[in-house]
C-alpha cells in the first residue's frame, strides 16, 4: 500500500517490493521480518503476476509487518503521470540539507523514460 496525504496511490498484492530506503534500496519478500525505515527519494518497484510496476516516491516512511508493506510518502506517482512541469519544478527547487533535489530530477527523468 502506498499512501500520500491526498490519496491512496497503490493497494495491490505483490510478490516482491523494492523500496528506496534513505541509505539504499531494500528488497522485501514474503515472510520478511517486521521493520520500519525512513525512505529516500527514488523508485519503488513491485512485482505482481510477473509484471514489474514502478512509482516515484519522495521520502517518507515504510513499515513491513505480517506480509504487508505500507509506504507513507509526501508524493508518489507512476511514470505516465510524470510531466515536464514536475521535472522543471524539481530542478528549480532549492537544495535541501540532505541533497535530495538532484536525486528527484534524475529519478523523475529515469522513470519518465520508461513509459
Amino acid at each position: 500500500m502506498v499512501i500520500t496525504p491526498e490519496q491512496q496511490v497503490v493497494d495491490a498484492h505483490a510478490d516482491s517490493v523494492v523500496i528506496p530506503a534513505h541509505d539504499g534500496e531494500l528488497g522485501i519478500l514474503r515472510d520478511r521480518a517486521a521493520l520500519m525505515c525512513e525512505l529516500g527519494v527514488g523508485q519503488l518497484r513491485y512485482t505482481a503476476g510477473g509484471q514489474t510496476k514502478r512509482l516515484f516516491v519522495d521520502g517518507g516512511f515504510a513499515q513491513v509487518n505480517r506480509n504487508e508493506v505500507c509506504v507513507l510518502t509526501e508524493r508518489a506517482c507512476p511514470p505516465e503521470a510524470i510531466t515536464d512541469a514536475m521535472i522543471s519544478d524539481a530542478q528549480a527547487a532549492p537544495r535541501d540539507a540532505e541533497g535530495r533535489a538532484p536525486r528527484r530530477v534524475s529519478t523523475l527523468r529515469a522513470l519518465r523514460g520508461q513509459r
